[in-house]
């Protein structure tokens, strides 16, 4: 059955085993060869649906993010009728639920976090289709929290909140060790998820004070 109604199917499967070969090999040592046989297609089908192994890389890299976004969008976030209270929290939540879904995004995000470590030509692009307006919604959001603050404070503070989030992703083997009672289950990281939340609306809700410092 394919991810994505509409798609067709010799496609769907063939982006489906690209991110699994790139998040295995990378871009550079995965082969064609190798995403054909596994997807029990010939060769030329690269060719005839995507043009190059470039091409192909490209879209599978999208087919990453599309599947996240599919799991865990952020349309509760971007709801104007919320508080924006909520809608932090709401982000903050699918935001790190996304990030620690090691069953159904486990090959998506391997390949997502071999691009944030070497970029290739096709970085740009994804930053902007699938990254910043992701970060433009948290900007929103923060701004309507953060009054008055100036623009290089709000990206200051967006940057922390994903830093906050992305610290339990990239750090995950220590606190494994270290507490691994804070990634142990779902409701162990629903509780991380509202503690990130609730720390920056503190910290947010500092900025709005004459003390709080909106300067850059």
């Amino acid at each position: 059955m394919s991810e994505f109604p509409g798609v067709e199917p010799t496609v769907d499967r063939l982006l489906q085993v690209a991110v699994e070969v790139f998040a295995e090999h990378g871009f550079r040592d995965a082969t064609v060869r190798e995403i054909c046989a596994r997807a029990n297609t010939n060769v030329a089908s690269v060719n005839y649906y995507f043009r190059s192994k470039e091409a192909l890389y490209q879209q599978a890299l999208t087919f990453a993010f599309q599947q996240a976004n599919r799991l865990y969008p952020q349309d509760a976030a971007a709801d104007a009728t919320l508080s924006a209270e909520q809608r932090l929290i709401l982000f903050v939540t699918h935001f790190l639920k996304r990030l620690l879904d090691d069953k159904a995004l486990s090959l998506a995000s391997k390949m997502i976090a071999r691009e944030m470590a070497e970029p290739t030509h096709v970085f740009d692009n994804i930053i902007e289709t699938m990254i910043a307006p992701q970060c433009l919604l948290l900007q929103e959001i923060v701004g309507l929290l953060a009054e008055q603050a100036d623009t290089a404070v709000i990206d200051r503070c967006v940057l922390s909140i994903l830093g906050q989030c992305l610290m339990f992703k990239h750090s995950r083997p220590v606190i494994d060790r270290l507490y691994p009672h804070l990634l142990g289950d779902p409701k162990a990281i629903q509780a991380n998820a509202q503690h990130i939340a609730h720390f920056s609306l503190s910290a947010l809700r500092a900025l709005r004070q004459p003390t709080g410092g909106a300067s850059a």
